[in-house]
């Protein structure tokens, strides 16, 4: 596997595709959907909600909590995980400029 040289990108361009990395497991995309339905923190039935075995609930949570779209809360001797709102809106934001880019000024090259 060849080196990724995400060095040579702009920041913006190394964040959208980590946005898109995380959100390009469906198992990522229904923790952040659950924690969004019940709008608290959950503690521990995301293994019996999502289905998976909690290593591999763990490990998305790692990757969302890495990106910072949630936090967690040790209560006790779990940890309670949320969403991270103002890293949520930080991350619409960036993902919102890139979508919305205006191709309609663009020339057609094709």
């Amino acid at each position: 596997m060849g080196l990724t040289k995400t060095e040579i990108f702009t920041k913006q361009q190394n964040e959208i595709a980590l946005i898109a990395k995380v959100f390009g497991h469906p198992a990522r995309v229904s923790i952040l959907q659950h924690l969004f339905d019940i709008n608290k923190c959950v503690c521990g039935d995301l293994v019996t909600k999502i289905g998976l075995a909690q290593p591999t609930i763990s490990q998305h949570l790692k990757e969302l909590k890495h990106l910072g779209l949630i936090k967690g809360n040790i209560e006790g001797t779990s940890i309670c995980y949320c969403i991270d709102k103002e890293n949520w809106t930080k991350m619409k934001s960036v993902m919102s400029d890139f979508i919305n880019q205006d191709i309609s000024k663009k020339k057609d090259c094709c």
